[in-house]
C-alpha cells in the first residue's frame, strides 16, 4: 500500500471511528474525545520509542512502574516534557479498557499525573490543562458511569485499531495528518465556528510561502491568532525545521482551541522547547513582547470582530497602535491585528494575514491607517482570492503582505479570485494555482487582470487597497461582430415584412 493510500485508508477509518462511537452527541461536542484520545496514543508511542531508544531487549510497556528510577524520571522529563509510566500508557489502558469499571475516572487520575509529572520543569507551560477538555465525567459521554466507560472504551478500541506502523518518522507523519483530517473535517461541519479555529490547509501553504519567501532561515514563526496551529505548523513543510531556529510562537484567545494547537504542536513532534503558545486576548494582553522581532508572520485572525478599542485610552499610545495615530474601530478590529502583526514583524521578515475586504476601501479611521501602512512603504501586496475558501463564510477575503525591507515605493495587487477549483461544499485551491501567485508576487510583474505593481502616487490619491481599484477584471462577455448582426438583423426585418404581407392578403381575402 502507497503511503497516499494508506493516508487515504486512515482517514476514512478514523471518520468513520469518530462518527460511529459519538453516538447522539453533537459531533463538534464530542471532538475532544476523539482528538485527545489520538493524542494520548501518539505521546505514549512517542515516550516509549524513546526510552526504548532503539534497543530491541526493552519492552516498555510490559515492564513494572515499580522498576522506574527518579533519575530515569528526571531525565525523561528533562528531555520529552512529562513522564508516562508503564501502567499509564494508551496500549495497556486500551487493552483492559471495555472491562474496566473505573475506566473513566482510572483515564482523569493517568491525564492527571501525566500533566502533573512537568510541574517545576521548564515545560510545565507546555503541559498544564493539555487534557482538561476530556472531561471523562462529563454527561456528554452518557448518563451513567457505565454508559460513559462504554463510550469511552470505544473511542480507545478504535484508535488502537488505527495501523501507523513502527514508530519512525513516517509514523509521525501519519498522526499528524490524522490529526489534522480530524479538524478539518469538525471545522467543516461546525459552521462559521469552525472556521474561527481552522484555516484549510490549501490556503495555510500560500500563506506560510508567502511569509516565508526567500527567507532561508528564520529567527521564529509567530500567529498572534492561532487556532490549532494548523497555520504554523505549514511552515514546516516548505522549510527544513532548522531554519526555524527558536521554533514557533502563537497566542489565542478560546481555551480548547489553544489547548488543540499545543496537542498539535507534539503530534508533528514540535517538542516543548521548540514552541510557545499562550493563552489570552492579543489586542489587550499580548504575550510575546519580549520575543520579537519575529522573521515570519502568519494569521487568519476573526473578521470584524469587536474590541474595546477607544474605551480604554491606553490603548492609544500602545506601542502597537500608537505609530498610526488612530484606533482600529470598536465595531471592526482587523486593523488592530494588522498594526499588531507589524510591530511584531522583524527588519528582514514579512507578515502574511488574511483580512476582510472591507478593510481596504472603507473610510474613517481604517482609511488613516491604511494612510499609515502606504506612506511608510509597509504594504508589499494585496491578494483578492476566491469566495468560499474558508469553512463557515463564503465571502472572497484577501490576503495583505507586509514587508520592512521593500526595494521599492510600489505596491503589488494581485487578483487570484480565479483561481479555484469545485468542490463539494467548498472551494480550493491546487498546487498550481498556489505556484502561480507565487511566481508572480516574487516577480512582481504586471501581468494584464492578474496583477500589477502600481506607483506610490496612484496609490495615495485616497489609499484604496482594494485589488478590483488597480486590476481590471477580464471582460468574459461574448464579443458580438455588429456587422454580422446589423446584416442578420436586415435579414429578419425582411422575413417579418414578408410575413405581414401574407397576412394581410389573408385577412383582405376573408373579408372580401
Amino acid at each position: 500500500m502507497t503511503s497516499i493510500q494508506q493516508r487515504a485508508a486512515l482517514q476514512r477509518q478514523i471518520w468513520s471511528i469518530a462518527n460511529d462511537v459519538r453516538g447522539s452527541v453533537d459531533g463538534w461536542d464530542f471532538k475532544q474525545y476523539v482528538l485527545g484520545t489520538l493524542f494520548y496514543r501518539f505521546i505514549s508511542e512517542n515516550f516509549s520509542s524513546y526510552i526504548e531508544a532503539d534497543d530491541e531487549s526493552i519492552n516498555y510497556s510490559a515492564l513494572n512502574d515499580d522498576v522506574i528510577t527518579p533519575d530515569i524520571k528526571d531525565d525523561a522529563i528533562k528531555t520529552k516534557g512529562y513522564f508516562i509510566y508503564p501502567s499509564q500508557l494508551f496500549v495497556n489502558v486500551a487493552k483492559n479498557a471495555k472491562t474496566n469499571e473505573s475506566l473513566n475516572t482510572d483515564l482523569a487520575e493517568i491525564f492527571a499525573a501525566i500533566e502533573a509529572s512537568a510541574s517545576g520543569y521548564p515545560s510545565e507551560g507546555d503541559i498544564k490543562g493539555l487534557f482538561a477538555d476530556f472531561d471523562t465525567t462529563s454527561n456528554r459521554l452518557g448518563n451513567t458511569v457505565k454508559e460513559k466507560n462504554s463510550r469511552l472504551a470505544d473511542v480507545l478500541k478504535g484508535v488502537a485499531g488505527l495501523e501507523f506502523g513502527k514508530f519512525d518518522a513516517a509514523h509521525i507523519d501519519l498522526f499528524g495528518d490524522a490529526y489534522e483530517f480530524l479538524i478539518s473535517n469538525y471545522a467543516a461541519n461546525a459552521g462559521k465556528s469552525g472556521g474561527e479555529f481552522f484555516t484549510p490547509q490549501h490556503v495555510s501553504k500560500l500563506i506560510a510561502q508567502l511569509a516565508m519567501h526567500k527567507q532561508t532561515s528564520v529567527n521564529k514563526i509567530y500567529d498572534p491568532a492561532a487556532g490549532s496551529g494548523s497555520l504554523l505548523l505549514q511552515a514546516t513543510k516548505h522549510v527544513d525545521a532548522h531554519t526555524i531556529e527558536e521554533g514557533f510562537f502563537g497566542q489565542e484567545i478560546n481555551h480548547t482551541t489553544y489547548n488543540l494547537a499545543r496537542m498539535n504542536m507534539f503530534l508533528h513532534n514540535i517538542n516543548y522547547d521548540k514552541f510557545n503558545m499562550q493563552l489570552g486576548n492579543t489586542l489587550t494582553d499580548p504575550h510575546f513582547g519580549e520575543d520579537k522581532p519575529f522573521d515570519a508572520i502568519v494569521s487568519n485572525p476573526p473578521y470584524s470582530v469587536k474590541w474595546i478599542g477607544s474605551d480604554d485610552p491606553t490603548l492609544i499610545n500602545d506601542e502597537r497602535f500608537a505609530p498610526a495615530g488612530v484606533l482600529a474601530p470598536k465595531s471592526k478590529a482587523d486593523f488592530a491585528f494588522v498594526l499588531h502583526a507589524l510591530s511584531y514583524l522583524s527588519s528582514k521578515g514579512r507578515a502574511a494575514i488574511v483580512c476582510f475586504p472591507g478593510i481596504f476601501y472603507r473610510g474613517g479611521a481604517e482609511q488613516k491607517i491604511r494612510k499609515y501602512l502606504v506612506d511608510n512603504n509597509y504594504v508589499e501586496t494585496v491578494i483578492s482570492l476566491a469566495p468560499n475558501l474558508f469553512f463557515g463564510t463564503t465571502i472572497a477575503v484577501t490576503i495583505l503582505v507586509l514587508s520592512k525591507h521593500k526595494t521599492d515605493t510600489n505596491t503589488q495587487f494581485i487578483d487570484a479570485s480565479g483561481l479555484f477549483k469545485k468542490e463539494t461544499n467548498n472551494n480550493t485551491l491546487t498546487d498550481d494555482h498556489v505556484k502561480q501567485i507565487m511566481d508572480v508576487f516574487d516577480s512582481k510583474a504586471n501581468v494584464d487582470h492578474f496583477a500589477r505593481s502600481v506607483p506610490y502616487e496612484e496609490v495615495a490619491k485616497d489609499y484604496n487597497l482594494s485589488v478590483s481599484t488597480y486590476v481590471e477584471a477580464k471582460d468574459t462577455r461574448e464579443v458580438v461582430d455588429i456587422t454580422e448582426l446589423n446584416a442578420e438583423l436586415k435579414v429578419t426585418v425582411t422575413k417579418i415584412d414578408q410575413l405581414r404581407n401574407e397576412i394581410d392578403e389573408i385577412v383582405a381575402e376573408i373579408e372580401g
